[in-house]
């Protein structure tokens, strides 16, 4: 497939630039500030080019839940979202915590992805939060460990896990979560839970455990990485660690950046894990993606089947996919709002993501393009992913994927 993408905007070298490009067979082959007309090639206008996306916590769901999820549709899903890169977490069947557990992962992804997958290993045996899993064996081939889905609620394992994980150079990416706060709550404890007579989950629930965890990272020197922050408190306590020199990167999720529990319906696909929470929550997680606080946007794309999220707020399973509209969300919501600039925008979801987890960006080879002109109305009928459930169904947004290459090939197509 051969493209001539005229006066397109060109994200490189943290700037934007006007530029034509010509692109070919899935690489980009010239970059140029006028390049000669090139007939009988189809010619695209205005189109923004970039590298391809990185997003660092994905679920799967291979092996063991391919019912939800597989290899294979998820990186579909995420190619058709803009992504070269996806750290697929842990919570599959059997759990990576051993070599022998990863390999199955390993081979199902050179068979069937469709972009780059760096897997997770865990942190614990069986993610059961009582004994480490073999991180020496899985180490060359993870992004890092993490138990994601359930927090570490032991001090010293999780001492034990940052000190292990520090002698190998591999971060522990740690879902936050304090097991004796959450008192059967399935929604944020905020106005809503108390107008609708849902139980709710406090803040502390998440904040506790980054607390506690700040402290253990400082006395292990070890690359420490928080999970989809959704409260206030979390963005005080790591934008503190920062200023004292721990070693602490965040991510949050579109969701919880354009969304809050004023938004909440009875259904289930606003149920995710942390929930959303309260106005001031989300201004505070804004104010930390502008002033550095927040490294990155990972979308923390969980996906479940239609039975499992069609129970209502209460009984439907925690989690909601989002990485076929990550982009347009962020571009729509926070862009064109002037909330953020288009360039912060990448940092998120490029450079930042990518310098912290040692994922090479190789922007010829491995680049998306879209029309950000194009509106459309959010149709999960539509979806590549399996998963269905989004809080983001109906909404308008701007930004249509044209196409996603990676490594020399393309893998998503919408001409």
């Amino acid at each position: 497939m051969q493209m001539f993408l005229k006066d397109a905007t060109v994200y490189m070298n943290g700037s934007l630039f006007k530029k034509d490009l010509f692109v070919d067979s899935g690489r980009i082959i010239s970059i140029a500030d006028s390049l000669e007309d090139m007939a009988n090639i189809p010619h695209f206008y205005n189109m923004f080019v970039c590298p391809g996306f990185v997003d660092v916590h994905v679920h799967l769901r291979e092996p063991g839940f391919i019912f939800k999820e597989t290899i294979e549709t998820g990186t579909m899903a995420a190619a058709r979202g803009g992504y070269s890169t996806v750290c697929s977490m842990p919570n599959l069947n059997p759990p990576p915590d051993c070599l022998e557990n990863l390999n199955p992962q390993l081979e199902k992804i050179n068979q069937t992805a469709k972009i780059n997958v760096l897997p997770f290993g865990t942190i614990t045996k069986l993610q059961a939060g009582t004994e480490l899993s073999n991180m020496d064996e899985m180490a060359p081939f993870v992004a890092g460990f993490s138990d994601d889905g359930r927090g570490v609620q032991s001090d010293e394992l999780m001492l034990a896990a940052m000190t292990k994980a520090a002698s190998l150079n591999k971060i522990i990416s740690a879902h936050c979560e304090d097991n004796s706060l959450l008192k059967g709550g399935y929604i944020h404890d905020g106005e809503y839970a108390k107008a609708h007579g849902h139980k709710g989950i406090c803040s502390e629930s998440e904040w506790g455990p980054i607390k506690r965890d700040i402290e253990l990272a400082a006395k292990a020197g070890c690359k420490y990485h928080v999970c989809h922050i959704s409260a206030k408190e979390s963005v005080a306590l790591i934008r503190d660690a920062k200023a004292k020199g721990v070693d602490i990167t965040c991510e949050t999720a579109p969701h919880y950046l354009v969304m809050d529990d004023t938004c909440l319906l009875e259904d289930g696909r606003f149920k995710m894990n942390p929930p959303l929470r309260a106005p001031a929550d989300r201004e505070a997680l804004v104010e930390g993606l502008k002033d550095g606080t927040i490294d990155m946007i990972a979308t923390d794309h969980a996906p479940h089947t239609a039975e499992e999220k069609s129970k209502g707020l209460e009984k439907s399973l925690m989690g909601v996919v989002g990485i076929e509209t990550a982009f347009p969300v962020l571009y729509t919501k926070l862009v064109k709002t002037g909330v953020i600039t288009l360039e912060k925008l990448m940092e998120l979801m490029v450079v930042n993501p990518s310098k912290r987890f040692d994922i090479p960006v190789d922007f010829k080879n491995s680049f998306t393009v879209w029309d950000l002109n194009c509106e459309f109305t959010v149709n999960p009928d539509e979806f590549l992913s399996k998963g269905r459930a989004t809080p983001f169904e109906g909404e308008k947004l701007f930004g249509k994927c044209v196409l996603t290459a990676v490594n020399g090939k393309t893998v998503y197509s919408n001409i």
